[in-house]
């Protein structure tokens, strides 16, 4: 699984950082990004953080995450 933000849909409501943080956090504009990889996509969740990630989609008041099961 990959994930990353849609950065122009991110409202920076804290959700995603709240629920794993371990994946996303925030730029100096308070705007979230996947951390793993710098928002590229290209780094796998690791196995212990994959519910969290699609608990984290689910919970994107803008769905600004984007998740890639391959």
């Amino acid at each position: 699984m990959k994930t990353k933000i849609n950065r122009e849909d991110c409202i920076a409501c804290g959700n995603c950082n709240a629920i794993c943080s371990e994946v996303y956090d925030y730029d100096e504009d308070g705007i979230a990004f996947c951390h793993l990889d710098n928002n590229e996509m290209i780094e796998n969740v690791d196995e212990k953080f994959k519910s969290l990630v699609l608990e984290a989609k689910e919970n994107c008041p803008t769905e600004a995450i984007f998740v890639s099961e391959d």
